[in-house]
């Protein structure tokens, strides 16, 4: 059996009980930074086999560990936090379990996405959730313009070092709508800024340093009022 294991975004004690018992049964951990998933696990109190499961062996990391499974070991699958698969390494190793009739599940836990467009104070009854856009500016421009009329909640992954450059790339796409930047999501420095990509771009040009943790960038669809925020 394979497991992928959602693990905490920033606070330990968001794992939970399912996601500590599937690493303890587990005969092998795959884990996208061993390093980072250690120690996790030495939080938990415990110690596993760990092998390096990341984007840049994916593809014939997953071809091994559905023959473990196929084998009869148990294999639980972790990334650096968060949810296998969203964003992260997962999608090839599902879809080469199920051409192979391996079991595999999912200990649902932690995605920052989620948690970022509850609290973005935005519409979520429909959201649409692109992951990191590319880092060239012509191809950012162009992934960005798929959604001009979309008129759901749109939420991105950046870096801190290029958030910047996509608020301002959303700016020139989409006009200054309603829009939400959080960071340090579940951890002591949980940060939300809320109000129009003019003042999102604001805030950051304000901080004097770049902001530090991932980010969530959460644009409003194309049908909601510009003045989301301000109106009751």
């Amino acid at each position: 059996m394979i497991e992928l294991v959602a693990t905490p975004i920033g606070n330990l004690e968001d794992l939970s009980p399912r996601a500590r018992a599937a690493f303890e049964k587990a005969d092998v951990v795959a884990a996208e930074d061993t390093r980072r998933t250690g120690r996790l696990l030495q939080a938990a109190g415990l110690k596993r086999r760990m092998v390096a499961y990341h984007e840049h062996n994916e593809r014939q990391m997953a071809a091994t560990l559905v023959e473990w499974a196929a084998q009869g070991q148990r294999i639980a699958v972790a990334t650096d936090g968060g949810t296998p698969g969203v964003s992260d390494p997962g999608f090839t190793l599902v879809r080469a379990a199920a051409r192979a009739g391996v079991e595999i599940t999912m200990v649902p836990g932690p995605v920052a996405f989620v948690m970022a467009a509850v609290l973005s104070g935005l519409p979520v009854h429909g959201i649409t959730f692109r992951g990191f856009p590319p880092k060239k500016s012509g191809q950012r421009q162009r992934f960005l313009e798929v959604d001009i009329a979309s008129p759901h909640t749109l939420v991105l992954y950046e870096s801190p070092y290029r958030i910047g450059k996509l608020v301002d790339a959303c700016l020139e796409v989409y006009g200054d709508r309603p829009a939400a930047l959080a960071r340090e999501l579940t951890k002591l420095h949980e940060e939300v800024v809320r109000g129009r990509l003019s003042e999102v771009k604001a805030f950051l040009d304000g901080r004097g340093t770049q902001p530090t943790g991932e980010c969530c960038l959460v644009i409003a669809g194309a049908e909601v009022p510009a003045d989301w925020f301000e109106a009751e």
